[in-house]
């Protein structure tokens, strides 16, 4: 299937930003991966109700808005891993936001407690370099 786009004459960020991660699963997978880098199998058992294409599609799209980074891994079998760029980790704190407006605006509801991690970028790099084997 298609991206689909809304159509932005005037060049707003806000639609733009809603173009890029506006749908229903591109939030929860830039949450999930707020906590480390994941492999696909684990993305895929953490939404059990998203489809193997849909992720694949979804993980593409997010790679190519320059908010994922994947990392293929040289070895039998093949390992591949998705973390957040710099930009996407400036997203968390807009998600925090919107999953703090949920927990006011619905008080009737007994919501989880969302655990986004919000990193300083040195943390984040220096996790990155101790997980890929790569020396500081």
């Amino acid at each position: 299937m298609a991206r689909k786009y809304i159509d932005n004459p005037n060049a707003c960020s806000l639609v733009h930003t809603m173009n890029i991660i506006g749908n229903k699963w591109k939030p929860i997978i830039l949450y999930l991966l707020s906590n480390g880098s994941m492999r696909f199998g684990m993305l895929n058992a953490l939404i059990p109700t998203i489809s193997k294409k849909v992720l694949t599609n979804q993980l593409k799209e997010l790679e190519n808005d320059g908010l994922l980074l994947r990392q293929s891994f040289a070895e039998i079998p093949p390992r591949v891993e998705y973390s957040l760029t710099e930009k996407a980790i400036g997203l968390l704190p807009v998600l925090r936001k919107l999953s703090d407006w949920a927990n006011e605006a619905y008080p009737e509801m007994e919501f989880e407690q969302c655990r986004i991690i919000e990193k300083e970028k040195s943390q984040r790099t220096t996790t990155y370099i101790k997980n890929s084997g790569l020396s500081a």
